[in-house]
């Protein structure tokens, strides 16, 4: 069984993404990693060279910065990196910039790759989800995070990434087959410094609006305001190895008083049917098989 990883960034350096963790979770379960690196103003490609490990493959591109509706770059990008995986692997493992996963679950994912690879009805794999926010030691919880997504997709070249590099859709607009996996993606796009969530937030914008709508609808400020927040969870469980370097030298502080949670009634119903039922109302790109 063969398994290429594959991935696209840009600009990592001055929107303090964490790369370096996110490739690094996924190397032991890869015989390669494709990295996409899109032309940045800074030094991102060399940091990328830097990653001490014979198993990174680098492609350069250009985004296209004039696809700026729903993140449509984001999927072109994908595609990119996904079209350049060896033509003898069997599984793809995506994994974004802001993505990391624990080692602890490294012989659950291999075990379920050698389990579907030859079975053709199963499209990938999903993953579970845990989304940070403001620090490390808190979790988001309502419903507007989503639960889950896939991340392992057969070799297959009628696959793409769809929108806004969220997912993967086949030919004809095909919602993938996948198997659930026991599993979490440990997603950290919104725990970064306030600067730099501030400058993420102000030029990631543009990726899916106009100018005018981004002057409009983004303040403007040094730093983000993480306080704008409505449901969280203190977490309590270990981060991926890859992870303790950066989170010992984290320099900002996120202290959340979890009494300040609120709900709506629309999102308390949600809550207590997930909970309850297990019925979960985001939106699924894919079919459960």
């Amino acid at each position: 069984m063969k398994v290429t990883g594959f991935t696209f960034i840009r600009n990592a350096i001055t929107y303090d993404y964490p790369i370096l963790e996110a490739i690094t979770s996924i190397l032991p379960l890869c015989d390669e990693v494709v990295v996409a690196v899109g032309a940045s103003t800074d030094d991102t490609l060399n940091f990328i060279k830097g990653i001490p490990s014979n198993k990174i493959r680098i492609i350069q591109t250009v985004w296209n910065d004039n696809l700026r509706e729903g993140g449509q770059v984001l999927a072109e990008e994908t595609n990119k990196a996904f079209a350049a995986i060896a033509a003898d692997s069997d599984w793809a493992f995506y994994i974004q910039g802001d993505e990391v996963v624990h080692e602890r679950y490294h012989d659950e994912i291999l075990q379920q790759m050698k389990r579907w690879k030859d079975n053709k009805n199963v499209d990938g794999l999903l993953f579970k989800y845990l989304h940070f926010y403001g620090s490390y030691d808190y979790i988001g919880t309502s419903s507007k995070w989503y639960s889950n997504e896939i991340r392992i997709i057969k070799n297959n070249n009628k696959i793409y990434s769809y929108r806004d590099a969220q997912g993967f859709r086949k030919e004809d607009n095909q919602k993938l087959h996948v198997k659930p996996i026991d599993a979490y993606i440990y997603h950290y796009g919104w725990v970064k410094k306030p600067e730099a969530m501030q400058r993420k937030q102000e030029d990631f914008n543009k990726l899916w609006h106009s100018d005018e709508w981004v002057d409009k609808n983004v303040i403007k400020a040094a730093a983000f305001d993480y306080s704008s927040i409505d449901r969280l969870q203190r977490f309590t469980e270990t981060h991926p190895l890859v992870m303790q370097e950066r989170i010992r030298y984290q320099n900002w502080i996120f202290d959340y008083d979890l009494s300040h949670n609120s709900t709506t009634w629309k999102e308390w119903t949600k809550q207590q049917l997930k909970s309850r039922f297990g019925l979960d109302f985001f939106y699924k790109n894919y079919i459960i098989v």
